[in-house]
């Protein structure tokens, strides 16, 4: 286990805390960026894990980048254009790529200000409930940089293009209200019941039988790549799959005989 993430696992749902408050949990160093990357690898590896919820430690969900790294030129911030270029592909970049096909479904739990690539990291969970104390910023135009590690693909899919122009071409804060009247949240919380009420969520999903809830996320995944036709053609030949899944049969069965369903992943 990385003293970067906290990785916790309560029956089918596995909870991932950044444990870096001390920077407000900043992931752009490589030992977080490596935390994650292998916290998905093994989730996707183990078929019994049928949700994640992702949080911060302390205060913060997520600062994004490491300033105090990033004036000091070190890490993925040093060295010429060229060298930045490969650091950002090979370093945070890592990150979306590695949370994109992340097979099961991940819950952002906003605990509190999410901000830069902390907003990015956010969006790139299935789904976000906030607490009343989080708020989002799209906020590297403060810094005289852009969002270097896919916010620019990952927020106009959520709140839309002219939302997303908005908080990307201002780095104004929105408050965890507003990220819900814009549909970036789905709910929003107390402090104190946050992980509760994320936890809530997961299992809703994880109670559905979880070869259907892997593929279903797939197919929303690949949604927004494909033409129509491409997506039919995909949807048919995953449900054909599906079809001869024994969970699949376990539901018709449990909605006839009106009773919960027991799923085993096969």
């Amino acid at each position: 286990m990385s003293e970067e993430l906290l990785v916790e696992r309560d029956g089918h749902v596995v909870t991932w805390t950044i444990n870096l408050p001390e920077v407000r949990n900043a992931i752009s160093d490589v030992p977080v960026i490596d935390a994650i990357v292998d916290a998905v690898a093994q989730a996707n590896a183990d078929q019994s894990v049928r949700a994640v919820i992702l949080t911060g430690a302390g205060s913060a969900f997520s600062a994004g980048g490491n300033v105090k790294a990033m004036q000091a030129g070190e890490g993925l911030f040093g060295g010429a254009a060229h060298d930045q270029r490969i650091g950002y592909r090979d370093g945070i970049q890592r990150i979306p790529r590695a949370l994109y096909a992340l097979e099961v479904p991940v819950v952002a739990a906003v605990n509190g200000p999410a901000v830069g690539a902390g907003c990015d990291l956010a969006m790139m969970c299935d789904l976000r409930i906030a607490s009343t104390t989080a708020f989002f910023a799209e906020s590297f135009v403060k810094l005289g940089i852009i969002p270097g590690d896919g916010g620019a693909w990952f927020l106009p899919r959520i709140i839309g293009p002219a939302r997303a122009a908005e908080m990307a071409l201002t780095g104004d804060r929105v408050d965890a209200a507003t990220a819900l009247d814009w549909g970036m949240v789905s709910q929003v919380v107390e402090p104190d019941e946050l992980l509760g009420a994320a936890r809530v969520l997961a299992d809703r999903v994880a109670v559905n039988p979880p070869i259907a809830v892997r593929m279903a996320k797939k197919l929303l995944r690949e949604s927004s790549q494909q033409t129509l036709d491409q997506l039919l053609e995909m949807s048919a030949a995953l449900q054909g799959i599906a079809h001869q899944t024994h969970d699949h049969q376990e539901a018709v069965a449990a909605m006839l005989d009106k009773r919960a369903g027991v799923y085993r992943g096969r």
